[in-house]
């Protein structure tokens, strides 16, 4: 429970109350009606249970909406879209009616999915199904995380930052995958601010969803480690009563376990009361139908004749949701100025992190590699800038799915984010920590650091393979869509991963995750570049960002000397790491652990007389936003002689070599062995890089077409 609460009990339901009521079941079936499609079934059956956290359970206020001392709510079910937006237009969060009748439609503040940053009020953008719910555990995570960063000391439920994270689930979302993995994690963590209202209506698009779904849900829940409760308003099947006080009452036991989160199980009739199309799979998916709704209305007690209307009284005394929960604001923001007074350096890092600026100066902190042939691993090179950050960057925190000693998340000597009685002897850690642990479950955690972005003050990572990836795609799609800085770290990047074979060795990996619009891909060549990678990325708020990296050691060129640039290219996506005298012959372009080979190539090739440009490309959409000049500058349009080199398919890479250039790549799975065996045995080698360079130049001299497409194969590729 928190000080600064509004009163749940007893409730306060008034005539007014009824009629809203009412008026947001009337609405949810126009709206579907006019557009010809959508899903008004939950959004009439739920009506009040949203209307009874909107006006009467959540602390918000619609003129603020960012404030900082708000519950979240997560309308995880977002096909049910106007669950939320009915309530967004009821408190007065810019949505009116005319926004409520353009429902699904072109260039409307209403699309079929709550989208995050298109419409006020929308804390998530909540597409498929289980994601909301997996990232409302990461917002209940940075909850606490940011308690402990501000004001640690404060009992519990008396400090300005206490607050809930509320959450409408279907059943669809607890039959996705991901909501078991973030659900056991949440009940782990003891996630006392998390509370989840399911709606528990048995119906999906399929009908009865006992053709798929029969667990005891409630029983899962509570193996999970939650406190779990169940109001049924079918009165055990005997009837229907929509029992306001029972759901009220659930709430605010709810909200006083504070050790465990929290779920309620609502049975609710879909679509109730429409007279014929209720608890079908009918009303779940599609416009009921005039006749419908005008029985629906009736049935309500309202106009059948009219649609989209709600009273004036009704929709004055709802918008004064805010002037209700004042004496409550006002305590709050009495304590948040104590708070303020009495803690001067956290209430700058607050202003800080809420425009998500970075201190001045914190680049200084990063640490700079000496050259060196043996060089070291780019994962490694990883966890020594994390460390290097932890004190300038209280914001930043992070951890992996069970592999920190692989993926070098570790902050050195930082706790762990862990309750205090589940802390190990290998990670000690309290309820406030730093490192996360997201166990082996790789979807949740990309669901969870999304969230964590979404709740506004911190900057979060998580590692695994960058093979793991694929389990993360869903979460990793939504930042992008976004447009959130969420971070994610993929280690053991290729072939080079050597004998875990080729179950774990990325392939097409790199170019389906550059398909993803909207997120950038960081492949550094050495420690240097992977120490501005991170700059780039926490510099950076725009989109999230994808750091591949590899396990075994590259060399560390020597920065500055020999030829070679410094580092700081990085942060332009490409640049040119060792050049010639006038106009290259060939170019050859790398990324990560092969830029090593096309500076072997270069050595080769310059004792042929031939002159070769070095390119090192950690980051093609770092690239793309640069303007033509400096594109120009590094690959001049009139060299057609070019060489991409990367362990991995070369789809994609067609674009920057052009019709005479070739790619040095992989077109099939990799096999187990020494990494440095699978090069030689692949064909990633420098002698390889030299002779597409040839083949290229040749090319590029004559009016031969490119080369040949080289048939993508499966099966393991020792046994090709």
């Amino acid at each position: 429970m928190s000080t600064f609460d509004p009163a749940l009990t007893p409730l306060e339901w008034s005539e007014l109350d009824d009629r809203a009521v009412k008026s947001i079941k009337a609405l949810a079936a126009d709206a579907v009606e006019k557009v010809g499609n959508g899903h008004p079934g939950t959004a009439i059956s739920l009506a009040p249970a949203a209307y009874l956290l909107f006006q009467k359970t959540m602390r918000h206020d619609p003129a603020d909406e960012h404030w900082v001392g708000r519950d979240r709510f997560v309308l995880s079910a977002g096909h049910s879209s106007l669950t939320i937006y009915l309530q967004l237009f009821l408190a007065g969060y810019g949505l009116e009616m005319e926004d409520i009748a353009a429902l699904r439609t072109w260039g409307s503040k209403t699309p079929g999915h709550p989208e995050y940053k298109h419409t006020a009020g929308v804390e998530i953008t909540t597409g498929p199904l289980g994601q909301g719910l997996a990232s409302a555990v990461g917002m209940a995570f940075a909850a606490r995380r940011e308690r402990g960063l501000l004001d640690p000391e404060t009992p519990a439920g008396e400090s300005p930052f206490d607050h809930h994270v509320y959450v409408i689930a279907s059943d669809g979302d607890l039959e996705e995958g991901v909501t078991s993995e973030a659900s056991s994690l949440a009940g782990h963590q003891q996630l006392g601010n998390l509370v989840v209202i399911w709606d528990d209506n048995k119906i999906s698009i399929e009908d009865d969803t006992d053709i798929a779904f029969s667990e005891d849900v409630l029983k899962r829940y509570e193996a999970y480690g939650w406190h779990t409760q169940r109001v049924d308003w079918t009165e055990g099947g005997t009837g229907y009563g929509e029992d306001v006080d029972a759901l009220a009452a659930a709430l605010d036991a709810a909200k006083a376990e504070t050790g465990k989160p929290s779920i309620i199980a609502l049975r609710t009739i879909i679509g109730w009361p429409s007279p014929t199309k209720q608890n079908t799979g009918g009303i779940h998916g599609s416009a009921m139908g005039a006749d419908e709704i005008k029985g629906l209305k009736e049935i309500l007690g309202l106009d059948p004749e009219k649609s989209f209307h709600i009273d004036d009284e009704v929709l004055a005394y709802t918008r004064d949701v805010a002037g209700r929960q004042s004496a409550q604001r006002e305590a709050w923001e009495q304590a948040f100025s104590a708070w303020s007074s009495a803690n001067p350096e956290r209430a700058a890092l607050l202003e800080r992190l809420s425009k998500r600026q970075l201190p001045e100066g914190w680049e200084a902190e990063l640490p700079v590699f000496e050259a060196s042939e043996k060089g070291t691993a780019t994962r490694a090179a990883s966890g020594k800038v994390l460390t290097a950050l932890k004190d300038v960057l209280p914001e930043l925190w992070g951890g992996s799915a069970d592999l920190a000693g692989s993926n070098n998340t570790t902050m050195d000597g930082e706790p762990s984010f862990v309750p205090a009685e589940h802390a190990t002897k290998k990670f000690p850690g309290h309820e406030f920590g730093r490192t996360l642990h997201f166990g082996i479950r790789e979807h949740a955690m990309g669901s969870i650091l999304n969230g964590i972005v979404l709740h506004g003050l911190t900057r979060p990572y998580g590692g695994t393979f960058l093979q793991f990836s694929d389990y993360m795609r869903a979460a990793v799609r939504l930042a992008a869509l976004m447009e959130i800085p969420s971070t994610f770290v993929w280690t053991h990047d290729s072939i080079g991963l050597g004998e875990d074979g080729p179950t774990h060795q990325p392939v097409e990996h790199l170019a389906a995750l550059r398909a993803i619009p909207g997120l950038d891909i960081v492949r550094p060549a050495d420690a240097n570049e992977t120490a501005w990678a991170w700059r780039g990325i926490l510099e950076n708020t725009d989109n999230p960002a994808g750091l591949i990296l590899t396990r075994q050691n590259v060399p560390t060129f020597p920065r500055g000397t020999d030829g070679f640039a410094g580092a700081e290219g990085t942060l332009k996506g490409a640049y040119t790491l060792l050049d010639t005298e006038g106009t290259p012959d060939v170019i050859l372009i790398g990324t990560g652990s092969e830029v090593q080979l096309a500076v072997e190539a270069r050595e080769a090739l310059a004792a042929e007389g031939v002159a070769a440009r070095v390119v090192s490309m950690p980051s093609r959409e770092w690239f793309d936003k640069q303007d033509d000049e400096y594109r120009e500058s590094v690959l001049p349009a009139a060299v057609k002689a070019r060489v991409s080199v990367e362990a991995g398919v070369r789809q994609g890479w067609r674009e920057i070599v052009g019709d005479a250039g070739r790619s040095v790549s992989l077109e099939h799975y990799g096999a187990s062995a020494d990494y440095k065996k699978l090069y030689q045995e692949f064909g990633i080698t420098a002698e390889a890089v030299a002779a597409a360079a040839r083949e290229s130049i040749a090319a590029a001299g004559s009016a031969a077409p490119g080369a040949a497409p080289a048939p993508q194969t499966g099966g393991t590729g020792d046994q090709l």
